[in-house]
């Protein structure tokens, strides 16, 4: 077993910070799997470092015990895994099918669970707004359990994007009509929005379409869905008319 050195570990440890990954166009990823998925997806490896030999074939590891793996972890408990990848050009956007967009998303998590959602649903592209979380931040890259090399992610001026699309702009809103009630396209853009307050008003305004979840039951406490979740039911409703 080696040592990390402190020049690895101020590296590493800097692309914590989306300064420093825009800056070396780097990224890290924790986990065999989400390695493993991001190595198959030809993804460029910078380096790999872990604790168990043998674990990575074909590829140039380091293998390191746990004390200095949790030197350069994210993670509260370090999962015996860690690369640093190269961060891959996205492709251009073609407009087909489903795309999503994001206003304001601020949580890794969420985030990271969206792109898993889009990947499941067979959505190409997530376009999100300049204040979007970045999808290269550790958190968002172990949440998305290796989807995120499926998903085309930009980033751009929504409002503008919004304005120039053909397709249809469907928004989630309190007033919305019933989502189970609507004939939805095969092709049409849907936005969701921040954690805390909802879709901006000037993206609101560049709808087509307005649409809601409908609360059931009795007592109707419950203020508002988690975004992720609230994602999941309106991929599943759009896509439901393509298998209909």
């Amino acid at each position: 077993m080696i040592l990390v050195n402190n020049s690895q570990i101020k590296l590493i440890t800097s692309l914590q910070h989306k300064k420093y990954r825009n800056k070396l166009e780097l990224f890290v990823a924790e986990g065999p799997k989400v390695i493993k998925e991001l190595i198959t997806a030809k993804l460029q490896l910078h380096s790999l470092y872990s604790t168990v030999e043998g674990l990575f074939e074909n590829e140039n590891v380091q293998v390191i015990s746990e004390k200095e793996l949790s030197k350069i972890s994210s993670l509260k408990n370090a999962n015996n895994s860690l690369a640093v990848f190269k961060i891959p050009t996205n492709k251009t956007y073609v407009e087909s099918g489903i795309t999503v967009v994001l206003d304001s998303i601020q949580d890794p998590g969420n985030l990271g669970t969206i792109i898993r959602l889009c990947d499941w649903f067979d959505v190409e592209n997530i376009i999100c707004s300049l204040n979007t979380v970045d999808c290269f931040n550790p958190k968002v890259v172990q949440a998305t359990m290796g989807s995120i090399v499926r998903v085309n992610i930009m980033y751009t001026a929504i409002e503008e994007f919004l304005s120039k699309s053909k397709f249809p702009v469907y928004v989630g809103a309190m007033d919305g009509s019933n989502i189970y009630k609507e004939n939805l396209p095969d092709k049409a853009i849907i936005v969701v929005g921040n954690e805390a307050n909802g879709i901006s008003t000037k993206i609101m305004d560049l709808a087509n379409h307005k649409i809601t979840i409908p609360q059931f039951g009795v007592n109707q406490e419950t203020e508002s869905l988690n975004v992720a979740t609230a994602t999941a039911i309106l991929l599943s409703e759009f896509k439901r008319i393509t298998v209909s």
